[in-house]
């Protein structure tokens, strides 16, 4: 029966990582700055808005629970100077989640900026500014930074320690559940040893990482204040802080776990005792699995929004589902690759696990997804919904190539052993001593025997030229006769030890080859790993995007917010406009007084870019309220004096949030409408 040659190992993995590493740098480039979880729904005074008196504070409304430090709202005046109180007051009521800060008292006409940072309740950083004016709009000096919080360098590095550290806790737990619950022999295979504690000291990497990169990722964006003792100790103050420091305490249990699995397990004998060992083993490695995984749970997504108690939970339930099928999935990987005598039962048992690691994920990932979502328009109208469907679509090319894998498996031999060997060895039936002649015939044509030390050429062709003379009745013989020359030299005992690993190699890669079925199964798991790196990534950015459900309250809030309207006060906007032409760029003051349902009195000033009066060959407003189908009633001012117009009498008949449309025309062919929705009434 013609053979099928399995990939190598190296080049497979090669490509495994190449992928990883373009896909997640597209990722986090496309993610960076981080999106908020948080949004501001609204403020007083709103943005843009021109009140006739100095408020006696700002206050800022979100659209979910925020942390606020003394630092979180700042207002300037036109000089860059700040004139607020530094004294946040807390004016949430129910669910409503508003905070304000008091301003000083005489505060002069002009324009004024408020800027606020601040961390939403799922651990990511938000930020924001807007402007308001005393009086009238004047110039202002404040310049705010172009870089946005969460992004730049400390972002992406801390986007990448995020990424690392769900992939070592996938690693760390799917290969110790299938060590513990699929193949207990493989708990004395060293590749799969090393899977495990590498995953373990890449999920305690990132959390150390993450934990110094939290100062300056929530405040300064700076790289040098990782290192600010002070940053750190604020850090371990909050929710995110004390989440990392419970993983970091739990990974010091995981160790334990390690370190018994990988030594004492290995070395039991007795059926019973490895029996109880086993039962601890599992019993502690779920509770240390599940409680960081709750770290997780405690602090991002799950633990602000709608029903918090019941979506921990359900979060924990399937960050465990995710490890134990994808991390499963990399053990059975390495495996199949550095230990071929892995038996089919085992291979039988993670499919099982796998499919009910699916079954899970489908159940809490539908739960997850009309919580975070909450509407069909915004699966597709949102960057989370778009997101998630992507991630839906993975998941669905991993059951695709599962079910291809659990075909391969079903297709297997199994001549089960007593003493475990390799499903693929000894498949043609010859002896030992056939296979291993083979073996040392592949081991020579390969090149794979000892060529680093030259200096001891001639000796390894003299015990070659031994090995070939000596006669299989005389085996015990030679056998003695080499180990009194290995004793008499230890360099040539070291040569014959490696001409005996490179037989035992090449002996390995020959029966690894001869089983077509057994390198279909490790090519469609290489295919399982390779999607499974694409889903992580994926779900790592999705972790750190702005939920549908949020994105859309607060779109519609924001849509409010545009109302610059404060009731019992004439509305007053600006809105700048550039028709395209010569002088054609300027600001348009429109004033309605009072503001209300009835007669209005409505003033129109124009400015050219320096604040100079600009006359005009004709200016028109329009008011439409779109909620009732009212409108446009449109309006035509009457010029008074340059760059100023007015009109009496205009009537606003109901209350409602009102689009005001100006068009404005600076020459016989250069026009432009501009508009801003005002809720008047």
């Amino acid at each position: 029966m013609p053979t099928t040659t399995a990939p190598r190992l190296g080049t497979a993995l090669v490509r495994l990582l190449l992928v990883a590493a373009t896909l997640l740098g597209t990722l986090l480039a496309a993610a960076a700055p981080a999106s908020a979880h948080a949004a501001l729904t609204g403020s007083d005074p709103q943005d843009g808005a021109v009140v006739a008196t100095a408020p006696k504070d700002v206050n800022l409304t979100f659209s979910e629970q925020v942390a606020m430090s003394d630092d979180s709202i700042r207002v300037l005046d036109p000089a860059g100077n700040r004139v607020d109180t530094s004294e946040i007051r807390d004016l949430c009521s129910g669910s409503i989640v508003r905070y304000g800060v008091g301003l000083r008292a005489g505060l002069p006409e002009g324009t004024y900026t408020v800027a606020w940072q601040t961390v939403s309740a799922d651990s990511h950083p938000i930020a924001g500014a807007f402007t308001f004016s005393i009086g009238a709009p004047s110039q202002t000096s404040v310049a705010l930074p172009d870089q946005e919080v969460g992004g730049g360098l400390v972002g992406a590095l801390y986007g990448i320690a995020r990424y690392l550290s769900y992939a070592g806790f996938v690693v760390l737990v799917g290969g110790g559940a299938f060590v513990l619950a699929c193949w207990p022999r493989g708990a004395s295979v060293q590749a799969l040893q090393r899977l495990v504690v590498r995953g373990w000291l890449t999920l305690t990497a990132a959390t150390l990482a993450m934990l110094l990169l939290r100062n300056p990722y929530t405040g300064s964006g700076e790289l040098a204040d990782a290192f600010d003792l002070g940053g750190l100790g604020s850090v371990l103050e909050t929710k995110t802080g004390a989440a990392l420091i419970s993983r970091l305490l739990l990974l010091g249990a995981a160790a334990l776990f390690i370190a018994v699995l990988f030594g004492t397990y290995t070395k039991r004998t007795e059926e019973k005792e490895k029996k109880d060992l086993t039962f601890g083993l599992a019993i502690g490695g779920t509770v240390v699995a599940a409680g960081i995984a709750g770290t997780w749970a405690l602090a991002e997504h799950a633990s602000t929004g709608i029903q918090p108690l019941i979506a921990m939970p359900v979060d924990l339930l399937h960050l465990l589902a995710v490890a134990s099928w994808l991390g499963g999935l990399t053990a059975l990987l390495v495996a199949l690759y550095r230990a071929p005598g892995i038996e089919r039962a085992a291979v039988e048992r993670f499919s099982k696990i796998a499919f009910g690691s699916v079954v899970v994920l489908a159940a809490t990932g539908l739960y997850q997804s009309w919580r975070q979502v909450g509407s069909w328009s915004a699966l597709t109208g949102t960057s989370y919904g778009r997101l998630l469907l992507a991630k839906i679509g993975l998941v669905a090319v991993l059951v695709g190539i599962a079910w291809v894998s659990r075909r391969w498996t079903q297709r297997l031999g199994d001549p089960t052993v007593s003493d475990g060997a390799s499903v693929g060895a000894g498949a043609d039936g010859r002896s030992d001593a056939s296979a291993e002649a083979d073996a040392l015939a592949d081991a020579d044509a390969l090149g794979e025997a000892d060529e680093a030390d030259k200096t001891d050429a001639s000796e390894s062709e003299e015990a070659a030229e031994a090995e070939d003379t000596t006669e299989t009745a005389a085996g015990e013989a030679a056998a003695g006769e080499a180990a009194q020359e290995e004793a008499v030299d230890p360099e040539r005992a070291a040569q014959l030890a490696r001409q005996r690993a490179a037989v035992a190699t090449a002996r390995t890669k020959r029966d690894r080859d001869a089983d077509p079925e057994r390198t279909g199964l490790r090519r469609s798991v290489l295919t399982e790993a390779v999607v499974a790196v694409v889903l992580l990534a994926v779900t790592t950015v999705l972790t750190s995007t702005e939920p549908g459900r949020t994105e859309e309250e607060a779109g519609r809030s924001q849509s409010a917010a545009g109302s610059t309207a404060v009731p019992e006060r004439p509305v007053d906007i600006r809105l700048p406009f550039d028709t395209g032409g010569a002088a054609g760029k300027g600001t348009v003051r429109l004033s309605l007084d009072p503001g209300r349902t009835g007669a209005n009195v409505l003033h129109l000033f124009v400015d050219d870019p320096d604040g100079r009066p600009l006359d005009l060959p004709e200016i028109k407003v329009a008011f439409t309220l779109k909620a009732k189908d009212v409108g446009p009633l449109p309006v035509v001012p009457d010029r008074i004096q340059a760059g100023h117009w007015s009109a009496n009498g205009v009537q606003i008949p109901m209350a409602g949030d009102w689009q005001i449309q100006v068009t404005v025309r600076t020459s016989d062919i250069d026009q432009t409408t501009i508009d801003k929705n005002v809720k008047i009434g």
